[in-house]
């Protein structure tokens, strides 16, 4: 049995792949098994992917016609056999310890699953690598300690993606935790968290960042300004799976509603303009049928979120105009902190504030020591 069981999703990332692909089969960790599910890809990724299982028996192909993220992942799922789970998408790359590293952690603390920080990147057209650190969580003290998710749904506001931790197999066979199998790469991942974190008993989260995820793939589906009801198709989803023990449900009922919310805001700042509106109805619609039966939380939401969800309710057009239309929601496709950190990184990585490091480096090593006396 391999120690962990590594799925690479793959669809049309030529681009891409060999980056990901060297970065997966020269981990530390040397007893893995590497699973490529070609979901019909159309441009050179099953090239790529067989001229790698040429001269690396541990990696194994299924080619597949298209059918979506979720059908590939499942498949993946299944086939799997080794002792914990993890998943690379095909357009990023991860450090070459990190699954020894995540292996050894679980393994230390019987975990049913282990996640950690990471960075988002883009490069420029020179292959500049701009980075910006993400921390599961803006509490040090939710770090590096065995938790109970099952038991503490709070821990559903931690960043939300499947692919910075490993799981164990036989947790995700227990509770038969698959991802939906709506066509395409349609936000499937948040269906995947809820069941990890909704029938966890023992996980951690590590002050200490490896997966490196891309942001700059022009086909990524968090791009896909089309892409409109996704997010309301998965949370459909999230909710018949929660509901099937009531008191699973009532435990994460107020925060499954509030992580609905972010998303469905999340995707007004992502779909094109000639959506929003439209879409908005729905939302409000959505959230007024959970006013109405009492579903709702009070306590999971900030005063401002609160806010914004009674003016949605009582007045949809006035929420429109003051709220997308005003940019609140509607500003492009990446959320305000992002285009924040990507300004930050382009200063930092600027030719002018590079020189500026240089040029004052020798006054700083001065004061610095004149500090110090």
């Amino acid at each position: 049995m391999a120690k962990v069981s590594i799925i690479i999703p793959t669809y049309n990332v030529e681009q891409y792949l060999a980056e990901c692909m060297d970065s997966v089969i020269r981990q530390t960790l040397h007893d893995i098994e590497i699973i490529c599910i070609n979901d019909g890809s159309t441009d050179g990724s099953l090239k790529i992917l067989r001229d790698y299982a040429k001269d690396d028996d541990r990696i194994v192909i299924v080619d597949k016609e298209n059918g979506g993220y979720g059908v590939g992942m499942n498949i993946g799922l299944v086939m799997a056999k080794g002792e914990y789970v993890g998943i690379v998408e095909p357009d990023d790359f991860v450090p070459l310890n990190m699954y020894e590293d995540l292996y050894a952690k679980a393994k230390a603390h019987d975990l049913d699953f282990v996640k950690a920080d990471f960075y988002r990147f883009r490069r420029n057209e020179n292959g500049n690598m701009y980075l910006s650190y993400n921390h599961l969580s803006k509490n040090p003290e939710n770090y590096n300690v065995v938790f109970h998710p099952g038991q503490d749904p709070e821990t559903i506001r931690y960043i939300m993606n499947t692919w910075s931790g490993i799981y164990r197999k036989t947790f995700l066979d227990k509770y038969q935790i698959r991802h939906n199998e709506t066509p395409g790469a349609s936000f499937q991942d948040n269906g995947f968290v809820f069941q990890t974190f909704a029938y966890g008993q023992r996980a951690m989260i590590l002050d200490r960042p490896y997966y490196m995820n891309r942001r700059d793939n022009p086909n990524s589906s968090v791009n896909d300004t089309r892409k409109v009801y996704a997010m309301n198709v998965e949370y459909d989803y999230i909710r018949k799976i929660l509901v099937r023990d009531r008191e699973v449900w009532e435990r994460f009922r107020g925060i499954y509603w509030w992580k609905k919310f972010m998303n469905y805001r999340g995707t007004l700042r992502r779909i094109g303009e000639e959506y929003k509106k439209e879409y908005l109805l729905r939302f409000a619609a959505e959230f007024r049928r959970a006013f109405d039966t009492d579903e709702l939380d009070r306590k999971c939401f900030t005063k401002q979120e609160w806010s914004q969800l009674k003016l949605l309710r009582e007045d949809t057009d006035m929420f429109y105009q003051t709220q997308v239309r005003a940019g609140e929601f509607g500003g492009g496709n990446a959320s305000r902190e992002e285009c924040l950190e990507q300004e930050l990184c382009d200063i930092k990585n600027s030719v002018s504030y590079q020189f500026g490091l240089k040029v004052f480096a020798v006054p700083r090593a001065v004061k610095n020591r004149w500090k110090k006396k």
